[in-house]
């Protein structure tokens, strides 16, 4: 008698344990942070704002558990989005391939797609294509090396008309229509290589403030060129109507009050035979907001600037002046903006001594 109540007490429990785990429902599973890293040059980096319009255009559209991921950090665009970055100013591929800068990069980041429009100063440095897609090959091999399923997003870059180089719109006709075939060469199923066409609709006149750089209306164009690309990395199809993006909204200049100032950091980010890429970042070290700024430094060895983006420049002799344009003059207290350049040097390539910044 005792071994058959033993026996009931077992089975009841049994039942119990079953009923338990058939009424109680199953926790969620936490979706994974995907990281994507923005990687290319000032296009991507300085400021950039095509990835803060792609970052809310995402939030708007329902995505989430999403993580912008990058050594650099953001630079402003007058709007809340997750900044971090690997655009980098003056940036050759070619130079980041040869002198194996990415790996500590993905090191760092850890991305699982990886979004590049890159090659631009390739193409202005008269790079021929076949080299440049010998870098992004380069820098897919290194890519997978890091991460074997990382999915890969190349652009056809966006034109370029500047006036210091007639034949580098069609050097860009050139690489973007060599780069479907790289692609198809060079995807797998594991990691995949699609490419987005940056090209086709963007104007240099109406969608660059200098032949090559966006404005805000080739910022918006670049934004949703990515979006359904990206969009289709992360296993969902787009929305067909998503809200449109907010486009910040210039603020009305005044005169600075009294005790403005603000600081200007000189940083050379990348260096060749004959030329480098430099970096200034201008800050507001006061109290108050700015409404523009000036820097002016004096270059130590006779270098001369051939390409500078975010400023309007002047160089008279050694000496550089760089005022804001109008969308990056507005600093509120502690903000900070970056302009970068790329310059030509001879036996030496020194720092300014100094480099002042006055506020307006």
């Amino acid at each position: 008698m005792a071994t058959r109540r033993a026996l009931l007490a077992m089975v009841t429990a049994l039942i119990g344990v079953l009923a338990y785990v058939i009424i109680t429902p199953a926790l969620p599973a936490r979706a994974a942070t995907v990281r994507i890293m923005p990687l290319g040059d000032s296009i991507t980096g300085s400021p950039g704002c095509w990835r803060a319009l792609l970052w809310n255009k995402l939030a708007q559209g329902g995505y989430t558990g999403l993580d912008f991921v990058g050594t650099l950090p953001p630079q402003g665009c007058g709007v809340s989005y997750d900044g971090d970055n690997e655009g980098h100013g003056g940036a050759l591929v070619t130079n980041v391939a040869d002198q194996n800068q990415l790996p500590g990069w993905l090191s760092t980041t850890r991305p699982d797609i990886v979004m590049m429009h890159f090659g631009t100063n390739d193409v202005w440095s008269n790079r021929p294509t076949a080299t440049i897609l010998a870098a992004y090959g380069k820098l897919v091999d290194q890519m997978r090396a890091a991460n074997p399923a990382t999915k890969i997003l190349v652009a056809q870059i966006i034109p370029m008309n500047p006036s210091t180089c007639a034949e580098c719109a069609q050097r860009t006709v050139a690489l973007n229509a060599a780069i479907p075939g790289w692609a198809q060469s060079k995807t797998t199923t594991q990691s995949p290589i699609v490419v987005v066409d940056q090209w086709t609709g963007f104007s240099t006149a109406a969608d660059t403030y200098d032949g090559v750089h966006p404005n805000s209306a080739g910022d918006q164009k670049m934004a949703d060129k990515w979006y359904p690309a990206l969009a289709r990395l992360l296993g969902t199809n787009p929305p067909t109507t998503p809200t449109p993006t907010p486009t910040p909204t210039p603020t009305t200049s005044t005169p600075p009050p009294s005790g403005t100032r603000c600081s200007a950091t000189y940083k050379i980010a990348n260096s060749w035979q004959g030329g480098f890429g430099g970096e200034v970042t201008v800050r507001n070290t006061g109290s108050a907001p700015i409404n523009g700024w000036t820097t002016t430094w004096t270059f130590p060895n006779g270098q001369t600037i051939t390409q500078l983006w975010n400023g309007a420049p002047t160089q008279t002799g050694s000496t550089v002046t760089v005022r804001n344009l109008g969308y990056n003059g507005n600093l509120a207290a502690s903000a900070s903006t970056v302009f970068g350049f790329n310059a030509t040097w001879t036996t030496t390539n020194n720092p300014p001594a100094t480099i002042t910044c006055t506020p307006s």
